[in-house]
């Protein structure tokens, strides 16, 4: 796996805030909420209403062609983040909520998608949202003959398949899947096994990281 990188805190007036790095693929999520919802007609009783936004830096990419805010590409990114969320933030105990998590890439060198998803995660632990789990995100492919894990932009765009998986490591549960072409089913449990330890690996650095910002706080208040 490239080198993964996380800070805490990045947005100081957001609830929650991340910086999350895979590689040279950079990712900021801010996260606001719980609060009221701002439009009546959407307030759910039961449960808080989880709202997504997904965009790209202009300068992320290297490309000088402007894209649209509202591109369907990032359209579909912002219903994939807000999905996997969903599946772990216990909305139930916010009813009539709305919990905001904007997400932005910075950098983009492959599996923006996943560290997308992990900064996400980051910064809902840090605005102190219940979590059953912390969701964690990783993509693997088959170029070659051979299975390669969190696959950067010369390896993704080479024309082989890939798999974006989504997983609750502790509860062990798929929250996210998705691939773009067809695999072989023994090669796509290789591949797939592979994407869950990838995913297992970012899940305990990510616990390392809000755990030290808990020490760093109890530090700073004298606990």
């Amino acid at each position: 796996m490239r080198q993964i990188r996380a800070e805490i805190g990045a947005v100081s007036k957001a609830d929650g805030s991340a910086i999350f790095e895979m590689g040279n693929t950079k990712v900021i999520a801010a996260v606001y909420g719980p609060r009221e919802v701002q439009n009546r007609n959407q307030q759910i009783s039961s449960h808080a209403l989880v709202r997504c936004e997904y965009s790209m830096a202009n300068f992320s990419t290297g490309d000088r062609m402007r894209k649209p805010k509202g591109d369907r590409r990032s359209t579909e990114i912002s219903l994939v983040i807000r999905q996997t969320m969903e599946a772990c933030i216990l909305t139930h105990l916010l009813p009539r909520s709305q919990i905001d998590i904007y997400v932005q890439v910075l950098q983009a060198d492959g599996g923006t998608r996943s560290a997308c998803i992990n900064a996400a995660t980051l910064a809902l632990a840090d605005a102190g949202i219940p979590m059953r789990d912390l969701v964690t995100s990783c993509s693997a492919g088959y170029l070659n003959s051979t299975p390669l894990l969190d696959l950067n932009y010369v390896e993704d765009s080479a024309g082989g398949p890939d798999v974006t998986l989504g997983i609750l490591p502790k509860l062990d549960k798929v929250t996210l899947l998705q691939m773009d072409s067809k695999l072989p089913i023994d090669i796509l449990e290789n591949v797939m096994q592979l994407a869950i330890e990838g995913c297992k690996a970012i899940a305990n650095y990510i616990r390392e990281v809000l755990l030290e910002n808990t020490k760093q706080l109890e530090y700073r208040r004298g606990v």
